[in-house]
C-alpha cells in the first residue's frame, strides 16, 4: 500500500462536532399541546353530543322515509283461467302482468272513492 492510503485508513475522520458538556446537560424545548380548561372541555363535550344526537335524529328520519317509500308485496291466488287471461293481456300489451295487476287494483279503488 502507498502511504496516502495508510494514512487514510490510519486516522478515522470526526462524523460529529464534539459536544460540549453545557450544550449536553440543557435540555430541548419541548412542544406541548394547550391543555384546555374544565370549562372548556366541558363545553367541546357538550356540542360534540349534539352534533351526533342530531345525526342520529337525520339518520333515523331519512330511514323512516325509505320505509313509506319501498315496496309492499301483496299474495293474491288465481285461478287458472284469470292466470292464462292476465298471462296473454301482459303479452299482447308487451307489458308485465304486474303493471296491469297495478293498473286494475288503481282502477277499481279509483272507481270506489278511495
Amino acid at each position: 500500500m502507498s502511504d496516502e492510503a495508510e494514512e487514510r485508513i490510519a486516522a478515522p475522520k470526526p462524523t460529529a462536532a464534539p459536544v460540549s458538556a453545557a450544550d449536553a446537560t440543557r435540555e430541548q424545548p419541548r412542544r406541548s399541546l394547550p391543555n384546555p380548561s374544565g370549562e372548556e372541555r366541558k363545553s367541546k363535550a357538550i356540542e360534540r353530543a349534539l352534533v351526533q344526537e342530531e345525526g342520529r335524529y337525520r339518520l333515523r328520519d331519512l330511514k323512516r322515509a325509505h320505509a313509506r317509500e319501498a315496496k309492499h308485496y301483496v299474495n293474491c291466488p288465481l285461478d287458472y283461467d284469470t292466470k292464462m287471461r292476465l298471462q296473454k293481456a301482459a303479452f299482447d300489451n308487451d307489458i308485465k302482468m304486474t303493471v296491469v295487476i297495478k293498473a286494475a287494483i288503481d282502477q277499481f279503488l279509483r272507481d270506489n272513492g278511495y
